[in-house]
């Protein structure tokens, strides 16, 4: 528990489940608000909890009775205002991992890896100990390699932690939300101050950079793609779906996304130009290119090992569409489609042309948003085949995509008001408890001295 001079690792802390008294969860913790001082050891002012709606909000140390193996108590008590971050404040996990500061010993270079913050005998939880890894050769910029040997030092025993123009990198940081998924870290980069949000989107994968910008409002998307390298941003572009793709390179300077273009690989590149030509609030300019797509007498077996693929949404995964050769889009004639739940029906060898729904609707490029929606709605279709007139298949508009073009262009920066979160089901049963006081002011936060 968290008795005095328990010591907690603040990135062991993210993503651990936060407990009213009677044991409902009320949230999970995903970052420590700090302050930094220049005369006094960093305080630990709060946590910040993100609560149903995925709503980030303050909690005050004052209010977390005890930190255990895997869980956080508190009082029960929420201030459901959303967080903001004040000038005065640093987020441990976000701003502080991954942080270069010199050694007072002379000794060198290290990299903060985790700190430690302590319950005082006042009360205030302080930051104690920094988990560091000592910097060897050169090792500069973004991408530091992960050498030299690894100590536990004094909080005290560094200098610049409290301020610094130097560029970091975020192993660290991304180590602590390696569990989320690319939306919950997408609006983790929002957060984030302009810089540092484009060093953490920089250390991820191409593959997960892509999944993650999939989800980020638009600014950041073209900040973040406009921060790399051509080939970079290219490889990218190619990882991300086609329409998202396309959706990107509409915001773009119009030389910007013929550069990228160019040097994405000629069959990507082709997919996202069709793409580009059509409306985006209609159904070319939403579809994707790559449904899963295979011949009538792809046996059933084989047809669900195509839609076990991990890189596939749940709205793609959940319809098998079925065409004459050529299968790539645009393909020969289209034959209708096949749903999984009938594909579980039937016995693996059968041939998945025995089971087609030939009635399938379907629209052409042209049709606008409000008819799409209309027939997902209408026939409870999670993806819906774009023919052309001679009946070929040109992509699916899935309805993912047509809930991301129904909604407010900045339904991802503002994701919930005060009227969604009193009719959330959690909020209703009480499991976050909405305080009326003001609990952000006075001596709950504090100020750096």
């Amino acid at each position: 528990m968290s008795s005095l001079g328990t010591q907690v690792f603040v990135a062991r802390l993210a993503g651990t489940p936060v407990f009213d008294p009677i044991g409902d969860q009320v949230g999970r913790v995903r970052d420590v608000v700090v302050l930094l001082r220049l005369t006094r050891a960093p305080r630990a002012v709060g946590l910040v909890v993100e609560v149903p709606g995925k709503r980030r909000v303050f909690l005050p140390l004052t209010r977390v009775t005890a930190i255990d193996t895997g869980q956080v108590i508190s009082t029960g008590l929420l201030n459901m205002r959303r967080f903001e971050q004040r000038q005065t404040e640093t987020l441990a996990v976000s701003e502080l991992l991954d942080r270069k500061v010199t050694l007072k010993d002379g000794s060198g270079e290290a990299i903060i890896e985790d700190l430690a913050i302590e319950k005082m005998r006042n009360g205030d939880w302080t930051v104690t100990r920094l988990f560091v890894r000592r910097l060897e050769g050169k090792q500069s910029g973004l991408r530091l390699r992960r050498r030299g040997h690894t100590m536990t030092v004094d909080a005290d025993a560094v200098t610049t932690l409290a301020y610094t123009t130097e560029a970091q990198g975020a192993a660290s940081l991304l180590a602590a939300y390696d569990d989320l998924k690319p939306a919950d870290l997408a609006e983790v980069l929002h957060e984030l101050a302009d810089n540092r949000r484009v060093e953490v989107a920089s250390a991820l994968d191409n593959e997960r950079l892509a999944d993650v910008l999939e989800e980020l409002p638009e600014d950041d998307q073209v900040a973040i793609l406009s921060s790399l390298e051509t080939d970079r941003a290219a490889h990218v572009l190619e990882a991300m779906q086609p329409d998202d793709a396309a959706d990107l390179l509409h915001e773009l300077p119009e030389q910007q996304a013929a550069e990228l273009l160019e040097a994405m690989e000629p069959e990507e590149a082709e997919d996202v130009r069709r793409l580009l030509a059509y409306d985006e609030n209609t159904a070319g300019g939403m579809m994707t290119t790559e449904p899963v797509i295979l011949a009538p007498e792809t046996p059933i077996a084989q047809a669900l090992a195509h839609i076990r693929r991990a890189d596939l949404s749940p709205a793609l995964a959940s319809v098998v569409f079925v065409a004459r050769p050529p299968l790539e889009t645009p393909t020969g004639r289209f034959l209708g489609a096949v749903h999984f739940q009938r594909l579980l029906r039937e016995a693996p060898h059968e041939a998945i042309g025995t089971i087609l729904d030939s009635q399938i609707e379907h629209v052409g490029v042209g049709a606008h948003l409000a008819d799409v929606a209309r027939i997902l709605a209408t026939y409870n279709l999670l993806a819906l085949p774009v023919l052309d007139s001679e009946r070929r298949l040109l992509g699916a508009v899935s309805v993912d995509d047509t809930l991301d073009h129904l909604l407010p262009d900045d339904w991802r920066e503002n994701p919930i008001n005060d009227h969604d979160l009193e009719d959330n089901s959690a909020f209703s049963r009480g499991q976050v408890k909405a305080d009326t006081t003001q609990v952000r002011g006075g001596e709950t936060r504090g100020t750096a001295s």
